[in-house]
């Protein structure tokens, strides 16, 4: 018997994993507020959630962090949810205390984070397959997480209790944060004189080719660039080029840069001149 699912909540996550699930061979239910369009074959059923729960052997929670506590009250007060189950909310940051409401039911209680962007749920199906999912909660919610994962072709992490808002600020440092950095050097081209619709894409191969590095490479020996090198004119020669708030950024990050350097060998001579530099424009 194919296992099956129901997903509450219709944004491009939760269409996403549904449309993953069901491509995978599971039997899906997606559940939402409202009826809005979906990737085939999925449809948003808004009037039984009841039942749709009840059918489930695993209820994913797919709504935003701060609605995930107020879900779990409606499932535990509309009595949907029994010992054979297992309930996994899709929160990087909450652990399985924001499903305590669901405590008198026996399910097994945790949480399933994908670690992919799903900006287009049609996307999803391969966007998910080789990527990680940290997983926690008790030992049924571990094991419908692991179950989970092995069909979507992903590889699930175990996150120790306590420990997700360290690893969900490690993803929003890779995901959110690359996309900021990215737009602040597509605004530092323009002011450089580069034309917008070249300074849009200037500089997408170089992050191509640093995310292939990645890819082959432990961080400390995929670094490049001035800091790398101990090249402190360079470095000087940035921040001298930057505005205040600007030039504060990249000399955080940058020791961030320098600490990586030394692990990867760089000479401690060079190395304290780059710190230097970056310290002073710090001011720490």
């Amino acid at each position: 018997m194919p296992l099956r699912v129901a997903v509450i909540g219709a944004g491009r996550m939760g269409q996403g994993l549904a449309l993953a699930l069901s491509r995978a061979g599971a039997k899906v239910t997606l559940l939402g507020r409202r009826v809005r369009p979906v990737p085939a074959p999925l449809v948003v059923q808004v009037d039984d959630w009841a039942g749709g729960c009840r059918e489930a052997d695993v209820l994913l929670i797919a709504t935003p962090d701060g609605v995930v506590p107020a879900i779990a009250e409606r499932l535990a007060t509309e009595q949907v949810v029994s010992a054979r189950q297992a309930v996994l909310h899709l929160s990087g940051l909450l652990d399985r205390d924001a499903l305590r409401a669901l405590d008198g039911t026996s399910a097994g209680l945790g949480s399933f984070h994908p670690l992919q962007t799903v900006s287009d749920p049609a996307a999803a199906p391969e966007r998910l397959r080789g990527a990680y999912a940290g997983i926690e909660g008790d030992g049924r919610a571990l094991a419908a997480g692991e179950a989970l994962a092995s069909l979507l072709g992903m590889t699930p992490v175990r996150i120790p209790p306590g420990a997700k808002p360290a690893y969900h600020a490690g993803a929003t440092l890779v995901a959110n944060y690359t996309v900021v950095l990215t737009g602040m050097a597509v605004r530092l081209a323009e002011e450089a004189g580069v034309p917008t619709d070249v300074a849009a894409k200037i500089y997408l191969p170089l992050q191509h080719g640093a995310a292939l590095n990645l890819d082959r490479l432990a961080p400390a020996d995929a670094l490049t660039g001035a800091i790398r090198r101990g090249d402190t004119a360079t470095v000087a020669a940035h921040l001298a080029a930057l505005s205040s708030a600007d030039r504060a950024l990249y000399a955080v990050v940058g020791l961030e840069a320098l600490a990586l350097s030394r692990r990867a060998g760089l000479e401690e001579g060079l190395a304290a001149e780059v710190e230097s530099v970056l310290r002073a424009a710090t001011g720490r």
